[in-house]
């Protein structure tokens, strides 16, 4: 290593937060001294203890561009991709934890299936799209148009990127593990939006379900850690008002009339 390289290189204590289930009663922590580059991330930090000190410490990496969502964990106690998240803002010890309000399947591993079951019930997909695609040729029935003006309308709920950081931001998901939460309610509002979609009256009923939008105490704390400015906790308060909206009409016109 050159001169300058050692110049720009500092030490820092990196406490990870270990679990294996064969082995352990509980979560411990253990720590390591690594050398640290300026322009280093979170995540090389622990890639460098992977690699250089200790195998046996497990995490969930891929993209290394925040675009995958894999690496969220909890850094000094606030949820952050570690990819993104810059090593120099830290100070000299940092403590990296598996996100919070999710099982640990070890180490920095969490298990997601509690998320996926919500992210299903909400129903992720254009239904009208998938409905005829099934009765009619293609070919006769073509694509669905979509003007810019209608895009706009529900683009920046689209893109959720599923680190979950909102999740262990949330205070209701903290008090009520069934509640639906914040990333799963804006992935239904954003369908809910589309001018391609006709599931709004299945989406809605889902909506005013116990443990779903009217859940939300609107603490803002998933809006504030989403690194890319989806906004979980405006499309969940649009999403109550469509709930509410829905249930009034229904009183007006039934559900199929015109």
């Amino acid at each position: 290593m050159s001169a300058a390289a050692e110049q720009k290189q500092k030490i820092k204590t990196i406490v990870i937060t270990r679990f294996d289930p064969d082995k352990d009663d509980g979560r411990r922590t253990e720590e390591y001294q690594v050398p640290v580059d300026e322009d280093w991330k979170v995540l090389d930090a622990i890639n460098y203890i992977k690699d250089e000190l200790d195998p046996s410490v497990s995490h969930r990496w891929s993209c290394r561009m925040a675009v995958c969502g894999s690496c969220g964990m909890m850094v000094n106690g606030e949820p952050t991709l570690t990819c993104k998240t810059a090593l120099k803002d830290y100070p000299d010890r940092v403590e990296i934890e598996p996100l919070a309000n999710f099982p640990v399947v070890r180490d920095l591993v969490v298990d997601l299936d509690g998320f996926m079951d919500k992210f299903k019930k909400v129903k992720p997909w254009i239904v009208r799209a998938k409905e005829e695609a099934a009765k009619e040729d293609f070919n006769e029935k073509g694509t669905y148009s979509q003007s810019p003006e209608q895009l706009a309308t529900f683009k920046q709920f689209s893109m959720c990127i599923n680190c979950m950081l909102c999740y262990s931001a949330c205070p209701v998901v903290a008090n009520e593990p069934e509640f639906l939460g914040p990333a799963a309610i804006a992935l239904g509002h954003r369908y809910n939006l589309d001018s391609r979609d006709e599931g709004n009256d299945e989406r809605n009923d889902i909506f005013r379900d116990e443990g779903t939008v009217f859940s939300c105490s609107f603490a803002n704390e998933c809006s504030e850690v989403c690194p890319k400015k989806v906004d979980p906790a405006g499309a969940v308060n649009q999403a109550k008002f469509g709930a509410v909206i829905d249930w009034a009409k229904g009183f007006v016109v039934p559900r199929g009339g015109k």
